[in-house]
């Protein structure tokens, strides 16, 4: 049986992601994401992931300080780093950065995967104050590993902000076997290292049809900008015929369960950012609307207009955000090259010749 792009066929058994895109249901390890969200800290759900099992407090300090230790990056890194073209888009620089990081044989993959998770950020934030010739902020000890993302990145420590892309965070973690997963999997299932699993990943996501920013709802955010302008504009849209960013999932048949956890969270923040309080407004103006002009169409908003607002709200140029999904993604990457390592066997698909 020949399926274009694998679809449909069953790869690996896992215990880390159920998705339904029927009933609208996407769980780590049993627990459904909106139980996560709010309850656990980015850290603890990355243990969770990770180990298995949530921690005791003193577990949970020690990750923490672990995390905390790993956030610097190696002076060889830097130097990498400096000297890679300007012009080289973030997803290049992140991909040969974290294969200059040297693994040792010995070396045990939780300590990689702690040490990979940590100082993604770091990475992330350094390069783009790099190119925007903006003063170094180095890493900080008192801050979580969210806070201290914000922090290097913008200067600011705002708690509100932190908090809406901590969920963010955590809702993308993980999300079953995608094109990077996959990547990382058939990588470390050859026997190599974890390192290796994730450069792969990287070179994955940085592939349009996976890892696309979603740009096209900011630029649907930016053309509305008031509330009294989003009637006229969806309804233009629709009369148009033209795509309406942020809704519509390829995987849900109805409401992203991500997008419900995310706008949950952000409806409980005190004070909610003028770009936040317009995408809550546009998304029930256009549900009302499609409901009204095409009653046969279930369309509801997906993880990636939500992300769009909590970026348009941190200032967050768009050029970061495949890399910042990406700060996210890696802690599912690593779960998955550890279980495929508890039970190996190395891919080796069919082709199908069809030449003379």
């Amino acid at each position: 049986m020949f399926n274009p792009g694998l679809k449909g066929v069953t790869a690996v058994k896992t215990t880390l992601c159920h998705i339904d895109g029927e009933k609208g249901i996407l769980s780590y390890r049993g627990i459904e994401i909106q139980r996560l969200v709010g309850m656990y800290s980015f850290e603890e759900v990355v243990y969770f992931l990770i180990y298995g099992e949530f921690p005791d407090l003193g577990m949970k300090n020690r990750f923490k300080n672990k995390l905390v230790n790993h956030r610097s990056i190696p002076s060889h890194i830097v130097k990498i780093i400096q000297l890679l073209p300007k012009e080289m888009p973030l997803m290049d620089v992140l991909r040969t950065v974290i294969s200059a990081n040297y693994t040792d044989n010995h070396e045990d993959i939780y300590d990689v995967a702690e040490r990979l998770i940590s100082v993604f950020p770091t990475l992330i934030a350094y390069r783009y104050r790099q190119l925007n010739n903006l003063p170094e902020i180095p890493p900080s000890e008192s801050l979580n590993h969210v806070e201290n993302f914000v922090y290097m990145l913008t200067g600011s420590t705002n708690s509100t902000h932190a908090k809406i892309l901590e969920s963010y965070l955590i809702l993308t973690m993980e999300h079953g076997l995608n094109a990077s997963t996959f990547a990382a999997r058939v990588t470390i299932s050859t026997e190599s290292d974890l390192t290796s699993a994730i450069t792969s990943a990287l070179g994955t996501m940085k592939g349009p049809l996976h890892g696309g920013a979603p740009s096209g709802v900011i630029a649907l955010l930016e053309e509305i900008k008031t509330e009294d302008a989003i009637c006229e504009i969806i309804h233009m849209k629709v009369k148009n015929k033209e795509r309406i960013m942020g809704f519509g999932h390829r995987v849900y048949k109805t409401v992203d369960p991500r997008a419900l956890a995310l706008k949950n969270t952000i409806i409980k923040m005190d004070d909610l950012p003028d770009w936040i309080d317009l995408a809550l407004k546009t998304e029930l103006e256009t549900i009302k609307i499609l409901k009204e002009l095409k009653p046969d169409h279930k369309l509801y908003t997906n993880v990636e207009y939500y992300a769009a607002a909590i970026m348009k709200t941190l200032d967050i140029d768009e050029s970061l955000f495949t890399a910042i999904f990406s700060s996210s993604r890696i802690v599912g990457w690593c779960a998955h090259a550890m279980e495929q390592l508890n039970n190996n066997t190395i891919f080796r698909p069919n082709a199908m010749y069809i030449g003379n």
